[in-house]
């Protein structure tokens, strides 16, 4: 079994920054990709930054050039650093990393949520 907890989120104003952490516990032999998606109210769960083990990152159109996706592999923790943040940022950020490898095979894993709100 393998748990994400993410830790970071909560209330900024437009313009302002948060960082988001996301800690990876448990029985597992690699973990090779981790990222972050959002859920806005009302709009399906999309992607929004991934980062595999040797550091190759991929972003979201909306989110490049504000968001910054980082690792520490000894940890088994993904951050997300979130400058310039705009009201459409408003979401539940939730940390995933797909395809783990365990003794069973490979399974993907999510957090539960941390609750982003930037106020205009």
């Amino acid at each position: 079994q393998v748990q994400l907890v993410e830790s970071g989120g909560g209330l900024v104003q437009a313009g302002g920054s948060l960082r988001l952490s996301c800690a990876a516990s448990g029985s597992f032999l690699i973990i090779n990709t981790m990222g972050w998606h959002r859920q806005a109210p009302g709009k399906q769960r999309e992607l929004v930054a991934t980062i595999t083990s040797g550091g190759r990152t991929n972003y979201a159109d909306s989110v490049k050039g504000r968001f910054t996706i980082s690792r520490d592999n000894a940890k088994n923790t993904v951050y997300l650093q979130m400058n310039s943040l705009e009201a459409e940022d408003t979401a539940v950020y939730y940390c995933a990393a797909p395809g783990v490898v365990t003794t069973r095979g490979r399974a993907d894993y999510w957090g539960k949520g941390t609750l982003v709100t930037v106020s205009s």
